[in-house]
């Protein structure tokens, strides 16, 4: 029987309907509708316009067609959570994880429950947009607005509550809010009392794979009653329950962010974890991803999102092209997750000031900065990986890239060079393929996620790079420690 899934995978900059068809144990998967997901400002605050959002979502099941769903389901990125009022109401925009409000509030934070012990009871790596720091800096900025909220969830939860009525949050995506105790894989009420977090927001929490409710008449009438899954709500989740990533295969989930670590059956909640940064957020089935997050292509798209203002509209594939340019090889190197890339006024300028300051040559030209870019980035996983394998004690042999990143030939090939493993790439499109995934074991038409899996692995084929330029890399590897440090 042919059976076909939705999939809403919204991202940072762009949302996608994806229908996912399976046939005689064969899964495509194509577009149903894309849009812009551009954040706006507000009083000087940058928030996201998730009203845009729902207008396209409604648009993309109106051009079904008349397709008959198994189900729909909705992930998208982390952190970023939405105030739902008495009345069932969106009480403002949800603010976007780079908006300025949390500078500080870290430390602000620590003042109350302190840096480990939130560590001992998440296991969630620190940054200033987690969810944790967003709502204190809410409660300390406008305690009226949150005062009157009845419930606080994340992007896809809101999003799911206005597909169904039904309000619930979904577990992986939680577990980047840094409210939960991943041990018990359950809300950790005691700790955010005591930081002055309200814990009477909070929803009750629900594994991936669990149906939520049913499409309401009043969003769709053509789809009204189609069963609504939550899948992983969290992207990376999604993307990683594509793919095998476990054993000695790490996964390197690339994009806006790059997300790098393997899936565990518990976490690693120790002193050496915090000291690295570590994040144990939640995975399918009851597993673990032991990951690190990474400034990603961020980068590059930040760039070419200056030079566009400036009226130069330059292509990912014209830049990646220019960047093969091995005169510029190694020449300028920075740290991908300096804290000043995190959401400048122009990154370009922010790069070169970097260069300058560790007495490298600056970048004159696109490409220039295009290399620089994705030749830091290899380092970056390299280093990341080295602390992964200390933390498991194991040996990773295979790099597995998912998601946008896995198109970037360059990056594919330096990865390998930079880190010495293989590495294999695909698929393109493994969010809204684990998302599918998800809902597929949901509902019965496949029996596992070993089998989910097996069916999207057949479907879409990968590539395989091997390190060919190993002892180069190795020769620069210590210099761009020395930039990180």
């Amino acid at each position: 029987m042919t059976a076909h899934f939705l999939a809403f995978d919204l991202g940072a900059e762009s949302g996608r309907a994806m229908l996912g068809t399976l046939d005689c144990g064969v899964l495509g998967v194509r577009e149903i509708h894309r849009f812009s997901n551009e954040p706006v400002r507000r009083n000087g605050s940058l928030q996201w316009d998730v009203l845009q959002l729902w207008r396209e979502m409604r648009r993309a099941l109106e051009d079904l067609g008349g397709t008959r769903l198994q189900s729909v389901g909705v992930d998208s990125w982390g952190v970023d959570y939405a105030l739902i009022g008495e009345r069932g109401n969106l009480i403002e925009n949800p603010y976007h994880y780079r908006d300025r409000r949390t500078s500080g509030v870290m430390e602000a934070v620590f003042e109350r429950v302190c840096r480990d012990r939130i560590y001992a009871i998440t296991g969630i790596q620190f940054l200033p947009m987690n969810t944790m720091y967003q709502l204190y800096a809410a409660c300390r900025a406008t305690p009226g607005l949150v005062d009157a909220a009845r419930a606080l969830v994340t992007i896809p939860d809101l999003l799911n509550y206005w597909l169904t009525g039904a309000l619930m949050s979904e577990y992986t995506v939680a577990t980047t809010t840094q409210f939960i105790d991943a041990r018990t894989r359950t809300w950790a009420t005691k700790m955010l009392e005591e930081i002055g977090l309200p814990a009477r927001l909070l929803q009750p929490l629900v594994e991936p794979g669990t149906m939520i409710g049913t499409l309401q008449a009043s969003v769709s009438a053509a789809c009204a009653g189609t069963p609504v899954v939550a899948p992983a709500c969290h992207d990376t989740a999604s993307a990683v329950a594509s793919v095998s990533a476990s054993g000695n295969t790490a996964f390197l989930s690339s994009g806006t962010w790059s997300l790098l670590g393997t899936e565990l059956r518990e976490p690693i909640i120790t002193s050496r974890a915090l000291a690295l940064n570590f994040t144990n957020e939640g995975g399918v089935c009851g597993t673990t991803r032991l990951l690190k997050n990474i400034g990603g292509l961020w980068l590059l798209q930040s760039c070419r999102r200056h030079w566009k203002s400036l009226g130069r509209d330059l292509p990912y594939e014209a830049l990646v092209a220019g960047a093969a340019d091995e005169r510029s090889a190694f020449r300028s190197l920075i740290d991908p997750d300096n804290p000043a890339f995190l959401n400048p006024a122009n990154m370009p300028a922010t790069i070169a000031e970097c260069c300058r300051r560790t007495g490298q040559p600056e970048p004159e030209e696109p490409a220039a900065f295009a290399r620089a870019i994705l030749e830091s980035l290899a380092f970056k996983y390299r280093a990341v990986l080295e602390s992964l394998e200390e933390l498991t004690g194991r040996r990773f042999d295979e790099i597995r890239i998912v998601g946008g990143g896995s198109r970037n030939r360059l990056l594919k090939q330096w990865t390998a060079d930079a880190t010495g493993r293989a590495v294999t790439a695909g698929p393109a499109e493994a969010t809204a393929l684990g998302n599918i995934g998800v809902q597929m074991m949901a509902t019965g038409a496949v029996g596992s996620l070993s089998e989910a899996r097996a069916i999207i692995g057949r479907s879409f084929p990968v590539e395989r790079f091997e390190p060919i330029a190993r002892d180069r890399w190795d020769a620069e590897y210590r210099r761009f420690q020395h930039y990180c440090s």
